[in-house]
């Protein structure tokens, strides 16, 4: 295991550009520092320098465990930043990630039971792509990602997926275009204009086979990754578009649209990915115990 001391010396060095001006700031002789970084050296295997006439020089190994180093301190400070500037009963601070391609309306069902509880919750929602969520994660910046399934492979982070549940998906438009969709639903959606999630979103695929299956053939006028900018086109006339069944109430009244039908046999999936095989954060506990409820 790394020695943390060791590692701030280390970095200390390499950030001064040398044991002599590393050795001020310490308080430390050069002979100590230079032991110290010897013994982190020869714990990992690897050379952090090398000599360049006088000076010190960091390896590529180097430059690389700086930047981990860099990460390491930074959040050691903002840890006791953080730690002096609170108040003693400040709320009990919960950072959630969601990967972009959940829709907004689901996540804030998926997240606000943490807001519920009885002790004082602060949040913090991250959105982005879910490779960069797990980065994160990986990295303790967030407790939880809300993601549209489990980690995929190829992805070497090391996390647990908790099921929080699936629905099928509805589907959705002004009354103009779905008025005489409604009898003959699905076949009825041959030659209409369709709004579908693109291809960053698991659901993509799942539509596209499902209507192969049913030899139903609509007329795909957009793809897109944000399901609030799909569901605004849809508000305007311009397509039928799709949603989970889970929020069908919300998405008829906030956008003005009729259900043309909906089908179980393409599913929206829902994970909660944490670094916990047991879950111990309260606010995730909540989270995962009300969605169980929720999307049965």
């Amino acid at each position: 295991m790394i020695n943390y001391k060791h590692l701030h010396y280390f970095w200390v060095v390499a950030k001064q550009g040398g044991v002599a001006r590393a050795s001020e700031i310490l308080h430390l002789t050069p002979q100590t520092i230079s032991g110290q970084i010897n013994l982190l050296e020869d714990n990992l295997g690897q050379a952090l320098f090398r000599r360049s006439g006088r000076n010190l020089e960091l390896t590529e190994i180097g430059r690389f465990a700086l930047s981990y180093a860099d990460e390491i301190f930074s959040l050691g400070s903002e840890l006791e930043e953080n730690l002096r500037n609170e108040p003693a009963d400040r709320p009990l601070l919960f950072k959630a990630g969601v990967a972009e391609v959940v829709p907004k309306t689901i996540a804030y069902r998926l997240l606000s039971p943490a807001l519920e509880m009885p002790e004082p919750m602060r949040i913090q929602c991250r959105e982005n792509n879910l490779e960069t969520l797990l980065a994160e994660l990986a990295l303790h910046r967030v407790d939880v990602v809300i993601a549209d399934g489990p980690i995929p492979p190829g992805i070497d982070v090391r996390g647990f997926n908790h099921s929080l549940g699936e629905c099928g998906i509805g589907f959705f438009g002004k009354a103009e275009l779905t008025r005489d969709l409604a009898a003959d639903f699905p076949h009825s959606l041959g030659g209409a204009p369709l709004l579908i999630p693109s291809g960053i979103n698991r659901v993509h695929d799942r539509l596209l086979q499902w209507l192969e299956g049913k030899r139903v053939y609509p007329r795909i006028i957009g793809e897109f990754d944000d399901s609030a900018l799909m569901k605004a086109f849809g508000q305007a006339g311009v397509g039928i578009f799709v949603a989970p069944t889970a929020i069908a109430d919300e998405v008829k009244n906030h956008y003005g649209v009729e259900q043309v039908g909906q089908t179980d046999a393409v599913r929206e999936q829902f994970y909660a990915i944490s670094v916990e095989r047991r879950i111990t954060h309260p606010a995730v506990a909540a989270i995962t115990e009300t969605a169980r409820r929720w999307l049965k």
